[in-house]
């Protein structure tokens, strides 16, 4: 993805969209924490799979997301990046708002 380009957490037509960077090889699957580049906040997600642009990586990444997020995995779909760490994630039926607070986004 362009350094240029600007995500963060907003609502989408029929949902809420985010940025994540994954990193992969972890111990387990969790929430690794924020990382903000400029007025974006990328939300940063360790995977077991490797690597990243594996499609069990990216089955895992959606099983997580869902999970964390409470959606059924079907609502969950990586919309750009699939190939790589940082991916564009669409989540359906959902606000910004309940996002963050699944996430915790302070």
């Amino acid at each position: 993805m362009s350094a240029n380009r600007k995500f963060q957490i907003t609502d989408v037509r029929s949902g809420a969209a985010i940025t994540v960077r994954v990193v992969t090889q972890a111990e387990k699957t969790e929430l690794a924490g924020f990382q903000d580049e400029g007025d974006v906040r990328v939300v940063k997600v360790r995977l077991m799979a490797s690597p990243a642009s594996d499609p069990a990586a990216n089955l895992e990444l959606i099983e997580f997301l869902a999970g964390v997020i409470g959606v059924a995995p079907n609502r969950v779909e990586i919309v750009a990046g699939a190939g790589g760490r940082e991916k564009i994630v669409t989540i359906e039926g959902v606000s910004s708002q309940q996002v963050n607070e699944a996430l915790n986004v302070t």
